[in-house]
């Protein structure tokens, strides 16, 4: 389990007002899915701990929380009393030690349990968010995730869940979105178009993903970065953009935003379809574009 450097919790009021949540500025807002299935109070607790770590969206808590316990209506051993066969414990399934490592570094905001309790809900939330933060969330979220439950499976799952509960204007890019995320573990191959010729390579999927959202793309990562249309530098990404790299005339990869700063990308020769930061130390990312019917 990974360790870093404490922090001094910060509360922050969130308002739950007919079941939307208000005064957090926590990333993204909630999607109907998300107001659907997410409790209102484990909503407000997701969006208050994420302000914790800069850089956390609230939306990858409520995944954990989703898969870990339904937001805690799951009778399964651990998560209302004692632990589960791997000794995990409370909404958020963490193994004790690890609970009591983290609030060890960190001083849990009033309102939960004293003292403190992973079977709490809001202990067992803003301690998760903490565990994340330690973990480098803002700045390799797909490593922050792995730490959580150390398999790849798990981190695409959280991923997918999170961009469900994250809102999106875009409702091409998320169904473009969802497509993509069907295809992850499937081979990359050079010119692919699915898993009937034995892969995908980084345009076949955007231009599939899209086909399946109702918009025709062309083949290549140049012809789709030309047919735009462009995002302005600095706009804000939803899920589903285009992202592009290398220069305008010599366009080299292209993948699908999934929200959380990841992307799902079909990347090179002896990977897979997977979720990973869409920007990373020497990259040459060029931009973005927003298909539209």
């Amino acid at each position: 389990m990974g360790a870093a450097v404490g922090q001094t919790a910060a509360r922050v009021l969130c308002l739950p007002i007919v079941g939307w949540v208000l005064g957090c500025d926590t990333g993204t807002n909630p999607s109907k899915t998300a107001l659907d299935d997410i409790p209102a109070d484990y909503l407000t607790l997701y969006m208050q701990a994420a302000t914790v770590c800069p850089g956390l969206n609230w939306s990858t808590l409520a995944a954990i929380g989703k898969i870990e316990s339904d937001h805690g209506r799951s009778q399964l051993p651990g998560v209302h009393s004692g632990t589960n066969s791997a000794g995990a414990a409370g909404e958020m399934q963490f193994e004790l030690p690890t609970f009591a490592e983290v609030i060890a570094r960190h001083t849990l905001p009033s309102g939960g349990a004293n003292p403190p309790s992973p079977y709490n809900p809001h202990d067992a939330i803003y301690a998760a968010a903490y565990y994340l933060c330690d973990n480098h969330a803002a700045t390799d979220l797909h490593d922050a995730i792995y730490h959580y439950n150390h398999a790849e499976w798990y981190v695409s799952e959280v991923l997918a869940q999170a961009a469900q509960y994250a809102s999106s204007s875009n409702n091409v890019g998320l169904a473009a979105v969802t497509y993509a995320q069907g295809q992850l573990g499937i081979p990359y191959l050079w010119g692919g178009d699915g898993l009937q010729e034995g892969g995908w390579d980084c345009s076949g999927l955007t231009r599939a993903a899209y086909q399946a959202a109702g918009i025709e793309l062309p083949r290549t990562a140049q012809e789709q970065y030309d047919a735009g249309p462009h995002l302005a530098p600095g706009q804000p990404l939803e899920i589903g953009d285009l992202l592009f790299y290398g220069a305008p005339a010599a366009v080299h990869h292209v993948s699908l935003y999934n929200g959380d700063g990841q992307a799902i990308t079909a990347s090179g020769q002896g990977q897979v379809v997977k979720i990973a930061p869409y920007r990373w130390n020497g990259d040459d990312y060029l931009g973005a574009t927003r298909p539209v019917k």
